[in-house]
């Protein structure tokens, strides 16, 4: 059978992609993404390529955007090339050069895929990056879910050539003339990925020459026992996580009787990334001092006075975020949430904590909404003198996870004057003196 008909069945069995969708392709320019894209073309698949110019290679990222572009030129098909400073991104958020390049990269594909309403995204990942997946998996102690190395398709990210090794598309590659540039670091062994590929894999491969196929079925015997394993373990995890707004809670007392368990803890976290390490230190933390974060590469977790709560990291710092509030705006946007602002003449006091009504004679613009910074002080309303806000939280039971998403209204002093959605600040309350009200609304 040739390439192009294996291809056209991998789509449609296992990856579900049907012949009107709407495919965009990440085509970097190496031999598999170039590969990939052509057969996508051959098939009559409608299609629009992407590509990532990372300038980490200098003149050779640039090189390979070039390439990109004249190929989907020549073969008339829309492209959108998209340039990063992948250097700067890491150094900020304090990541290797290779994870902030994927965040990059998989951030924006989401993005392009909801603004051009494509039903999926290929990238050009092949049988031995798979195979790769799941030894790299197995040094890291990943469990069996890590030996199944690569999904052929997750979400809306699928990986057609996944039936294919690297040898058979090179072969390919240059029967049809393809062109393709190769990245020069994917010969260095200084990278954990390619001492793999070029120095241990190749031992195993002395062993039998069979080696591609032995290890393609193993995984596949993985991946069906990591999903009867998973039909049982489910039905715990959905009795224990409680969605509530951007996260995710989960009662101590009722997760207490498994919290013996790490292997079983494993699983109940491991679409979180959490290691059997970080768990183990959950299980040795779980009765003592509240407060404590675990992190795993995107999700970190707190243990409360009676909850764990597990979140999204954020990739990007925001406690410096600052929004100005002129006197003329009537609603702003702040971190995910929304206020409406007005000026009344009316003085009757709504018992409403996501209002406040302020003394607007009082007030010096621009204000600023902001988050919660260490050293923050306010005088609460309906308390005796000045108060820590990180006091106040604790007095209100808002967890670590909370506190840091609370906007606060700063006037143009410095003063704070509300702490969103929980308390005025009592120096700026309406009294019978006060002839204009200031009001702004959580909505």
């Amino acid at each position: 059978m040739h390439m192009i008909d294996r291809f056209q069945e991998y789509l449609q069995n296992p990856l579900s992609v049907r012949f009107q969708d709407k495919v965009l392709l990440a085509v970097s320019g190496g031999r598999d993404s170039m590969l990939m894209a052509y057969l996508f073309l051959e098939a009559g698949y409608n299609c629009v390529i992407l590509h990532c110019n990372f300038h980490l290679r200098g003149a050779e990222s640039d090189l390979d955007e070039q390439l990109v572009v004249a190929f989907a030129a020549g073969r008339g098909v829309p492209c959108v090339v998209e340039h990063f400073d992948t250097q700067q991104y890491a150094e900020k958020n304090q990541v290797s050069i290779q994870m902030a390049a994927r965040d990059l990269r998989y951030s924006w594909f989401e993005q392009k895929r909801i603004a051009l309403e494509a039903d999926c995204i290929a990238v050009g990942q092949h049988q031995n990056d798979h195979i790769e997946t799941a030894f790299l998996n197995l040094s890291r102690g990943t469990g069996i879910t890590g030996l199944q190395g690569i999904l052929p398709r997750r979400g809306h990210i699928i990986r057609p050539l996944l039936f294919a090794g690297s040898q058979e598309i090179t072969e390919e590659v240059n029967r049809l003339a393809i062109p393709y540039r190769d990245d020069q670091s994917n010969f260095s062994t200084k990278y954990v990925r390619n001492k793999l590929r070029l120095d241990i894999l190749p031992k195993f491969k002395e062993l039998t020459s069979e080696f591609d196929k032995i290890m393609v079925e193993n995984m596949d015997r993985f991946r069906q026992t990591a999903e009867l394993l998973d039909f049982f373990v489910k039905p715990i995890r959905d009795k224990l996580f409680q969605q509530e707004g951007e996260m995710l809670v989960i009662n101590k007392k009722a997760i207490s009787e498994y919290i013996e368990n790490v292997p079983l803890l494993y699983e109940l976290f491991r679409e979180y990334g959490f290691t059997v390490e970080v768990l183990s230190d959950l299980q040795a933390n779980f009765n003592s001092t509240a407060g404590k974060v675990f992190q795993s590469a995107s999700f970190e977790m707190l243990l409360d006075r009676q909850t764990l709560c597990l979140r999204p990291r954020e990739i990007t710092r925001i406690q410096d975020a600052v929004t100005n509030l002129q006197l003329d705006m009537e609603s702003v946007s702040f971190q995910g949430g929304s206020f409406s602002m007005h000026t009344s003449t009316d003085l009757h006091i709504y018992k409403d904590v996501t209002k406040a009504q302020v003394d607007f004679d009082l007030l010096i613009f621009p204000l600023h909404l902001r988050l919660w910074q260490r050293g923050d002080v306010f005088y609460p309303l309906g308390m005796a003198g000045k108060k820590k806000v990180s006091d106040f939280f604790i007095q209100q039971k808002v967890n670590l996870f909370q506190k840091k998403r609370v906007p606060i209204l700063v006037n143009g002093n410095g003063d704070l004057i509300w702490i969103a959605n929980y308390r005025l600040d009592n120096r700026y309350r309406v009294t019978e003196n006060t002839k204009k009200v200031y009001i702004i609304e959580s909505n």
